[in-house]
């Protein structure tokens, strides 16, 4: 299934997520750069089979009105919250063997390989999306999931998100493959605030020096004693 991203399609076997297999998906921070990376494929799945994503054990709650407006309806999650891993990887498993499912995103920092094996067997028998979200620091241990991604924010700069495939099928990649780290309509509003911003803080200009001027009366200007008795402005 397409991710919604070009540069990284163009990396994947086959052109996009592996529908029916386990995505691993690590990172620093549990809740950094999922949505952007994986709401195009969500919004997709949900179109196709009309079932829901379940999210299993999420660190926030997600913001069902920018979702929306992305295409992910609030209405098609289903939110599993608990803190025993056990009970995660139950929830997990137990949806991934509904048909009715369109996806599953887990996070999973604690699980075992055999205990990731058996969520791999359950999203094939179904052919459902599933993504595992577990920390950057298990990148060294092995796994069964078909592609293995880590995404960080890209040093140089910060509207990138750098992806390193950690596994795939086919050769390994040179270079992470970049994605920008927000949509379209959002950088568009950031960039807009950022211009009101400036202007805020720029310093207030100040206004063109009137000539000099010079009062006298018009009695002394005129020369002569006849002359109104009020003030002039001679510029």
């Amino acid at each position: 299934m397409a991710t919604g991203h070009a540069a990284l399609d163009a990396e994947l076997p086959g052109g996009g997520w592996p529908v029916g297999a386990m995505t691993e998906l690590l990172q620093a921070t549990p809740e950094a750069h999922v949505w952007r990376l994986l709401l195009p494929a969500l919004a997709q799945a949900v179109e196709a089979r009309g079932g829901p994503v379940v999210l299993v054990g999420a660190p926030y709650e997600p913001c069902g009105t920018a979702l929306a407006a992305q295409g992910l309806p609030v209405e098609a999650l289903m939110c599993v919250r608990s803190d025993a891993p056990a009970a995660r990887l139950w929830a997990c498993e137990q949806a991934l063997r509904c048909a009715e499912i369109a996806a599953v995103v887990a996070w999973l920092p604690q699980a075992r390989v055999g205990e990731l094996r058996r969520l791999q067997l359950a999203a094939a028998q179904h052919e459902v999306l599933l993504f595992v979200c577990r920390p950057e620091s298990v990148a060294l241990s092995a796994s069964p999931a078909r592609l293995r991604l880590r995404a960080e924010r890209c040093p140089d700069d910060p509207a990138q998100i750098a992806l390193h495939l950690l596994k795939r099928r086919g050769p390994p990649l040179a270079a992470p493959v970049r994605v920008p780290a927000r949509n379209a309509r959002m950088s568009a509003l950031l960039a807009a605030a950022r211009v009101r911003r400036q202007l805020r803080l720029q310093p207030p200009v100040a206004p063109a020096a009137a000539p000099s001027a010079t009062v006298v009366r018009i009695d002394a200007w005129k020369g002569g004693p006849d002359a109104l008795d009020r003030l002039a402005v001679v510029v």
